[in-house]
């Protein structure tokens, strides 16, 4: 199914606050305890769009994350690895203005990349 004009610019609003460098501090921020973690942890971090799913006035984004594991998270010290890291964000839109958002990582991929192998 197409989307109509309204719905398109709404994604537009969306990509455009994803791919916008300046508005990433906020794309780190949830709920999630660690989340001010990432910041330190993956200082070459970059975002890109990999899906979008629009219903009504809600966008929802899965964003991929990439970098490399250079300062110490969730107890695990640093390890040199790249990484990539999915995570989803709901967004609420009205007339191509994002009026709120939150999202939350994949908190088990990521830690599982960034462990060291057992001997």
């Amino acid at each position: 199914m197409a989307m109509n004009a309204l719905e398109r610019k709404n994604v537009e609003a969306v990509t455009a606050f994803i791919e916008n460098e300046a508005n990433h501090g906020e794309l780190y921020r949830t709920d999630q305890f660690f989340a001010p973690q990432i910041t330190e942890a993956f200082t070459d971090r970059s975002c890109a769009v990999d899906e979008i799913l629009i219903q009504g006035d809600k966008v929802t984004a899965r964003i991929l994350i990439t970098g490399t594991h250079t300062g110490s998270f969730a107890g695990n010290l640093p390890t040199g690895k790249a990484v990539k890291v999915t995570q989803f964000r709901e967004f609420r839109v009205v007339d191509g203005e994002i009026i709120e958002h939150r999202g939350w990582f994949d908190t088990g991929t990521l830690l599982h990349q960034i462990q060291a192998v057992k001997q």
